[in-house]
């Protein structure tokens, strides 16, 4: 008899540990794929039609050439619109997502002189970056970029960028960016291409630049046995900017 009721609790055990994890899993399943959400699309720019696209993208036509005594020169500075957040691949119970965080409040500048970008900082104030989910942002704000003891995430460009020729407005010129990003506390170098786009008053730029994790002393957002990620995500950004 002893024997019995042991191997019934152990049954019941069996049957708990079985029914939590088919909850778990699927109420995931249900968070991810009916309740969240779809995943906000990357951070681009689209060409208006007809003005032409990147010579870059295969098999398409060159931009058309801007009007004779256009001139970007000056200073132009973030204005309404300008988004900047982070995109990382993680996987919860089992269920493949990816997490995306954003934030609007996004203050700097570019500098143009002639045809050549030759200064720009942009500045994020990092505790303000927010997703879906509040218990994650905790831990974005906490345990993995600690905003209070760093603040603030900057990209200043590290070298002039030749703009010419110079797109007409409406047409997406791609270039290739070199500048310095700082990250919880810590300065790298990064090369990646920018997207812009010259519209009625404004400059639009838009890129995403890949950041390892451990190359800014970022710890890994994985939580054991909850949440897996990979070991580095993408930092994306669109930037309005307009003349000062």
């Amino acid at each position: 008899m002893a024997w019995s009721r042991r191997r019934r609790w152990a049954l019941v055990l069996v049957g708990a540990a079985v029914a939590v994890v088919a909850l778990a899993v699927g109420g995931t399943f249900l968070y991810i794929h009916l309740i969240s959400g779809p995943t906000p699309a990357p951070l681009g720019l689209q060409p208006t039609p007809g003005s032409g696209t990147d010579p870059a993208a295969p098999g398409a036509p060159a931009p058309a050439a801007a009007p004779a005594g256009t001139s970007v020169a000056g200073t132009w500075d973030t204005a309404k619109g300008s988004v900047v957040g982070y995109r990382v691949k993680e996987v919860l119970f089992g269920q493949n997502h990816v997490a995306v965080g954003r934030t609007t409040a996004i203050t700097g500048r570019i500098t143009i002189s002639g045809t050549k970008v030759t200064a720009g900082t942009f500045t994020v104030r990092m505790a303000t970056i927010t997703s879906d989910e509040g218990r994650r942002d905790a831990q974005f704000r906490g345990r993995i970029m600690d905003t209070s003891s760093y603040p603030t995430g900057t990209l200043t460009l590290a070298r002039p960028v030749a703009l010419a020729p110079l797109p007409a407005p409406g047409a997406v010129r791609t270039y290739t960016v070199t500048a310095g990003l700082t990250l919880h506390g810590h300065t790298r170098t990064v090369t990646f291409p920018l997207s812009a786009e010259r519209t009625s008053g404004e400059i639009e730029v838009s890129g995403s630049i890949p950041v390892l994790f451990a190359d800014w002393d970022i710890p890994n957002p994985s939580f054991t046995g909850f949440v897996t990620t990979q070991d580095h995500g993408a930092l994306e950004f669109l930037l309005k900017l307009a003349r000062s």
